[in-house]
């Protein structure tokens, strides 16, 4: 018997292979499926299912890839919003045997109108469920969020209040298998732990404490969740399948010359923000590796092509990695070496990196052609803000950038520089050229008032 957790990091994307006598199903795989077939064939065991627990909008299905792969048939709820074209609609209590196990149908809906969960059964054992696989609607340590049907804001919320109750309902002794752990953009509550029971969570997850559904549907309307325009692209492809990812998945490199002649919409740098900061080449962005599954979809379109630098190959095999699972991987080419180029004579520019107390002094003089501009998100700003600053979210830069005056002086912050970094490089790629970032920012803020 098997259970295996494959995550994929960077989106905090969990998906899973379970098996027994021979046979074996994938929940919620991702587009660069090979893992799953080597992993099974390793153990013995064909694929024959593959279940999703919705219609993901923060990554690439792998479904349609790995049935074409398997001959496995995919499985998908009922209420997706239209065909999922390479899906069979499961309903609730539909029964699936895969050995020893048995996989029960729970429908789910509330993060999504398409949502279902999976209880997993050990046919020997066959009193109470062993695991549920929860996607998106438990997390351990918090829920689904609930705000993509703005027009159904209480509705929705009421029916994930309910989709809880149907997973609290198969017992304290169910271990919970959701779909993404700490760091994911579908939860900011999320434990760092990627393991739990519904005993555990029904004990000490927050929003599981709420025990009316009035009150639980007030406290999920409230929230304040961001939708980057890439969330629309995974719905679009995860209706009607995307394509596998590239084989290689490494851009083709270039050398110095070529630069000259890349057309690409985008140079991202993908190296960290003081090396950036420090000399970058004129019009390019700053994404660092880490960064690009939570931010590349705010500032990179569908259609839009790329280059990345980096300091070496392997950022920029990371990095491309990172925009395949979101479908982003019209990339021209990488270059990595910075450096050299700067010493060959090619064209650098900076962005000047200051304290607090050159922020402080600028707030006490209350320059005219001055901003500081709080990049967090609303919920970080509403904990804590510095008095005299504005705010516009890093990601909602994308559009409002176009609000800002280009004649004027805007210096970057958010937590600690890193966030700052990224909306300072876009700023710069639009055009910007008076800027410079609060190195620490918020962190830095508090740290000279004596607050932890």
């Amino acid at each position: 018997m098997l259970l295996r957790k494959i995550k994929t990091p960077g989106l905090s994307h969990l998906s899973y292979l379970v098996g027994s006598g021979g046979k074996a199903a994938v929940i919620d795989p991702r587009r660069d499926c090979d893992i799953y077939l080597e992993t099974a064939r390793a153990e013995g065991m064909e694929i024959s299912h593959i279940f999703e627990t919705h219609r993901n909008e923060d990554l690439v299905s792998g479904a349609p890839i790995l049935a074409s792969m398997t001959e496995a048939e995919v499985f998908h709820g009922p209420n997706a919003g239209g065909d999922v074209v390479y899906a069979a609609t499961t309903r609730e209590g539909d029964r699936f045997e895969i050995g020893q196990l048995a996989i029960e149908v729970i429908e789910t809906p509330g993060h999504t109108d398409d949502h279902v969960a999976f209880a997993l059964y050990d046919t020997e054992y066959p009193d109470g469920a062993v695991g549920v696989f929860t996607g998106d609607a438990l997390f351990v340590g918090d829920v689904g969020r609930t705000d993509f049907y703005p027009d159904r804001k209480r509705e929705v919320a009421g029916l994930l209040f309910d989709s809880l109750r149907k997973i609290l309902a198969l017992g304290d002794q169910t271990i919970i298998y959701p779909a993404h752990g700490a760091g994911s953009v579908c939860g900011s509550g999320m434990a760092e732990r990627e393991f739990s029971t519904v005993g555990h969570e029904r004990k000490n997850n927050p929003r599981l404490q709420i025990e009316s559904r009035e009150e639980f549907i007030d406290t999920k309307v409230n929230e304040n969740h961001y939708q980057p325009p890439y969330f629309r692209l995974m719905e679009r492809l995860n209706l009607e399948g995307g394509d596998p990812a590239p084989r290689v998945l490494k851009p083709r490199m270039l050398s110095l010359s070529e630069l000259d002649d890349c057309s690409a919409t985008h140079w991202i740098d993908v190296r960290e923000p003081m090396a950036y900061a420090s000399g970058h080449f004129p019009g390019s962005m700053n994404l660092p590796v880490g960064m690009i599954p939570a931010f590349a979809g705010w500032f990179v379109g569908e259609e839009d092509s790329i280059l990345l630098i980096a300091s070496d190959e392997s950022q920029l095999a990371a990095a491309t990695e990172h925009l395949v699972r979101i479908a982003l991987d019209n990339i021209l080419g990488g270059y990595s070496g910075v450096v050299p180029a700067a010493a060959a004579g090619k064209s650098m520019e900076q962005i000047p990196m200051i304290e607090t107390g050159k922020v402080r002094k600028r707030l006490e003089e209350g320059r005219g052609n001055w901003t500081l501009l709080d990049v967090r998100d609303a919920d970080e700003r509403s904990e804590v803000s510095i008095d005299g600053s504005q705010h516009i979210y890093v990601g909602e830069l994308n559009d409002r950038w176009q609000e800002l005056d280009k004649a004027r002086h805007y210096t970057l912050m958010c937590a600690s520089g890193m966030r700052a970094t990224v909306a300072a490089g876009w700023l710069a790629s639009r055009g910007f050229g008076k800027l410079d970032i609060y190195l620490g920012s918020m962190g830095a803020w508090k740290a000279s008032q004596g607050e932890n």
